[in-house]
C-alpha cells in the first residue's frame, strides 16, 4: 500500500476531533570498543560479517560476558534522564525469529531494567517546556542488518532476496521508553522531533554514542494513538519502526495522526501493528501485527549473572556527568552574545554542536551562526537531508571564513566554494586554488572591465558625473559579471569613482 491509496484526514480536522497519545522508544547504539556480550569489534562500515565471533553468531556452546563499559554507559544515561538506578537488574531472553538475529532470541532486560522512573524537560520552538516522563532505560543488543536485493527501492516489498550482515548483531544498545504522553495536542509532531533531538544531544554530551542518526546510532520507534475529544481512554496504537532522522520522526507522527483519524472517522478499527516509514512518499505502510510482551516469552537469561550496583559506583559515575543540556545552552547563549530569538533558532535548527565546534576551532560566534543557519541550512534543505548528513565540517567553515577575512574570496564566491567542497573536491582552500576562484585583485584587469562597462552605458556615466553617485551600482554589476563574480565590489566602486573624478 502506498500513500495514494492510504486515506488521511487533514491535520487540522484530526486535531479538532481527536487528542493524540504518544510514546517513544529510542534506541541508542553505544560506541564501546567491543560488543555487548562478546569481544567482537564494535566498528561501523567494515566489510560484512567480519566483526563477528561464535557468540555474535549464536553458535552452540558459547557463553556471553557482559560489557562493563556498556553497563556504566547505561547508568550514566539513566542518571542524565533523572532515573532511579536499580541496585539489582537482570537480563532476559526476548524470543522471536528473524534472520538477522542468529540466536533466535535477543538478550535484553524486561521486568527489572537498570534505570526507571525519570523525566526530561523538552523545550519547544517557542520556548514552551513540556515534561516527558521516562518509564525505563534498559540494556540490550542490536540485531544484524538485512539488505533487500532486487526491489525498486531497497525495501523488503518486491525484493527477490535479502543479504544479512551480522557485524551489527550484538552491538550494545540502550532503549529509552517513555510513559504515555498526553496533552501535546497540535504540538505532537513537533514534540516528537524535539524530544528525539534532546535524547541525541544528551547521549552525545555523555560521550556514550556517536549519535549519528543516518548511521542508525539513534533510532526512534514512534507510537501513536488517538482519543476522541473528551475521552480519557487510550485508543489502539501503531508503532512506526526505526525512524532515523528528526525530520522523519516529525513527519511520521503527523502522518499517523492523520491516518488514524481517517480510519476512526470512517467507522473503521485501528490495527495494533508496526508500520514502516517511507521518506520518499512521506507515508507509512503496514508491517506486522504488534506483539505484546507475552508473545515474546520473556524469561531470565540463565547464562548471565545479575547486574549489581552500589552507591559508591553510582556516585562516581554521577560525578563524571557533563554539564546538563539546559545549563550548557544558558552558558553558550551568554558566551556568544546571541539574543533569545537567535539562540532559539540555533537550537531548533539542530546546529548547536556544530556552531560550538566551529567557535572552538577559531571562528567568531556570529560568523559561525551565519554559515550554519544560512547557506549550509539552505543546502541541507535543498537536498532534503539533516545538516549533520550534509558533509560540511566545522573546520570547513573556519577555513572558508578565514579566506573571506583575508580578502581572498567574497561571500558570493564562498558559496560557490562550499558547493564544490560538498562535491568532494577538497578543502575550501584547495577548491579556491584548483578552480581559480580567488577574488580578482589586479587593478588592470578591473580597469579594463570598468572601461568596457562605461563605454556601454554613457548615460549612467553622465548621471554619476552629475552627482547621482548611487547610479554607480549600474556600472558595478557588469564588471562583476565580466569577472564571474570574482571582483571585490568595494574596490570596483572606488576605481569607477576615481576614473570619473567623483567623490564617494
Amino acid at each position: 500500500m502506498n500513500r495514494s491509496t492510504e486515506e488521511v484526514l487533514s491535520f487540522d480536522e484530526a486535531m479538532e476531533k481527536y487528542d493524540p497519545v504518544l510514546g517513544f522508544e529510542v534506541h541508542v547504539e553505544l560506541n564501546t570498543r567491543t560488543k555487548m556480550f562478546d569481544a567482537a569489534p564494535n566498528v561501523f562500515g567494515d566489510e560484512p560479517n567480519t566483526n563477528v565471533t561464535p557468540v555474535s553468531l549464536g553458535l552452540p556452546g558459547v557463553l556471553p560476558v557482559v560489557n562493563r563499559v556498556a553497563v556504566e554507559s547505561a547508568i550514566k544515561l539513566g542518571l542524565a534522564l533523572g532515573c532511579e538506578i536499580r541496585p539489582v537488574s537482570h537480563f532476559a531472553r526476548k524470543n522471536y525469529f528473524y534472520p538477522d538475529t542468529p540466536k533466535n532470541f535477543q538478550t535484553s532486560q524486561y521486568d527489572e531494567p537498570i534505570a526507571e522512573n525519570g523525566s526530561v524537560d523538552v523545550e519547544l520552538e517557542d520556548g514552551t517546556v513540556f515534561t516527558v516522563e521516562i518509564e525505563r532505560a534498559h540494556m540490550e543488543e542490536d540485531a544484524g542488518k538485512l539488505t533487500h536485493m532486487g526491489g525498486a527501492a531497497g525495501r523488503i516489498q518486491g525484493a527477490d532476496f535479502s543479504l544479512v550482515d551480522y557485524n551489527r548483531a550484538g552491538v550494545p544498545l540502550i532503549e529509552i521508553v517513555t510513559k504515555p504522553i498526553v496533552g501535546a495536542g497540535t504540538r505532537a509532531p513537533e514534540l516528537a522531533r524535539v524530544y528525539v533531538a534532546l535524547i541525541r544531544e544528551i547521549v552525545k554530551n555523555l560521550g556514550i554514542s556517536d549519535a549519528k542518526m543516518e548511521r542508525g546510532n539513534v533510532r526512534c520507534d514512534a507510537n501513536v494513538s488517538l482519543m476522541p475529544k473528551g475521552s480519557a481512554t487510550f485508543g489502539t496504537r501503531s508503532e512506526t519502526k526505526n525512524v532515523n532522522s528528526l525530520r522523519a520522526v516529525e513527519r511520521a507522527v503527523r502522518f499517523e495522526i492523520q491516518r488514524h483519524a481517517a480510519v476512526l472517522d470512517s467507522g473503521g478499527t485501528i490495527v495494533q501493528e508496526t508500520r514502516h516509514w517511507h521518506e520518499d512518499t512521506r507515508s507509512t505502510t503496514s508491517g506486522r501485527p504488534k506483539s505484546d510482551a507475552d508473545d515474546y516469552r520473556y524469561f531470565p537469561e540463565p547464562d548471565l549473572v545479575p547486574v549489581v550496583t552500589d552507591h559508591e559506583w553510582i556516585e562516581r559515575l554521577r560525578a563524571e556527568l557533563p554539564e546538563p543540556p539546559a545549563e550548557r545552552r544558558k552558558r553558550l547563549k551568554t558566551d556568544w552574545g546571541f539574543s533569545d530569538e537567535e539562540f532559539r533558532d540555533v537550537v531548533n535548527a539542530g546546529v548547536l554542536d556544530e556552531i560550538e565546534q566551529t567557535v572552538s576551532a577559531g571562528a567568531a560566534p556570529a560568523a559561525a551562526r551565519k554559515w550554519w543557519m544560512g547557506e549550509i541550512a539552505r543546502l541541507a534543505n535543498q537536498r532534503e537531508v539533516e545538516i549533520a548528513e550534509l558533509g560540511v565540517t566545522p573546520q570547513h567553515v573556519v577555513e572558508l571564513n578565514g579566506l573571506i577575512d583575508a580578502g581572498k574570496i567574497n561571500d558570493k564566491l564562498a558559496k560557490k566554494v562550499l558547493a564544490h567542497v560538498l562535491e568532494g573536491e577538497g578543502s575550501p582552500a584547495e577548491v579556491v586554488e584548483r578552480r581559480g576562484l580567488a577574488v580578482v585583485s589586479d587593478d588592470s584587469v578591473l580597469t579594463a572591465a570598468i572601461d568596457d562597462a562605461m563605454a556601454q552605458m554613457p548615460d549612467v556615466v553622465a548621471k554619476v558625473q552629475a552627482g547621482k553617485v548611487q547610479a554607480v551600482g549600474a556600472l558595478i554589476g557588469p564588471v562583476m559579471k565580466a569577472t564571474r563574480g570574482q571582483a571585490d565590489a568595494g574596490r570596483v566602486r572606488e576605481l569607477i569613482l576615481e576614473k570619473l573624478g567623483v567623490q564617494g
